[in-house]
This record gives structure tokens, sequence and C-alpha cells, in this order.
């Protein structure tokens, strides 16, 4: 298990939030778009560890990532926020305010910021 795997496991563990994490996984379920407030496109992304996570893109600030499929390697850097089903990652844009560390998503060789 990689440290950024590690590093997730004791965020989930220790019920740890607003922790900014590069890590990376394979989408194993696409989700419809949260459509409420800002839009958000949503996967769930499995880690080596076997562990699922949410991913939450803020589709009205950053690119939709294109032609994701079930199965697709993605890495990102965004901010964890813990929940009992082990957590969301979000914050995988840039802040328009500029008071927020800018994330991303890779996929297909491509960064979504």
């Amino acid at each position: 298990m990689d440290d950024s795997v590690r590093q997730l496991e004791d965020a989930f563990t220790n019920q740890i939030s607003d922790l900014q994490v590069k890590s990376h996984g394979n989408i194993v379920k696409l989700l419809p778009d949260d459509l409420e407030g800002s839009r958000h496109q949503r996967f769930i992304v499995q880690l080596s560890s076997g562990k699922t996570l949410l991913i939450a893109h803020n589709s009205d600030l950053a690119p939709r990532v294109k032609s994701v499929q079930l199965g697709d390697y993605v890495e990102f850097y965004g901010e964890y926020e813990w929940n009992p089903e082990w957590g969301v990652i979000h914050w995988t844009h840039q802040d328009p305010t500029k008071r927020h560390i800018g994330g991303w998503i890779k996929h297909n060789g491509k960064v979504y910021q």
C-alpha cells in the first residue's frame, strides 16, 4: 500500500476531514451528476487497499472529466472529507477566490482543474 492510500486509511479511521490528499484508483461506479447547488460530476474510485471514495468534481468551476468509464484509472488531488461510507474527495478544481488550494483530476493523460 502506498503512502497516499495509507494517509486516506488513517483519515478514515480517525474521522479526519479537511485533509488535502493526492492519490489514485480505478473507477468502479459512475453516479448521476449532483444538480443541487453547484453541479458536481460524481464517481466512485477504488483504491489499491480495496476501499472506495466518492469523487465529487465541481463541473461549474472545472471542465467535466471526459469519457470516464468503469475500470478507468484516475489520479486526483483534492480535499478529503470523512463520512461513514469512507469519505468524499472534493475541491478537485481551482478556487476562483484563491482562498483554497486548487485541486485536479488526471484521466487519460489530461488534467481537469
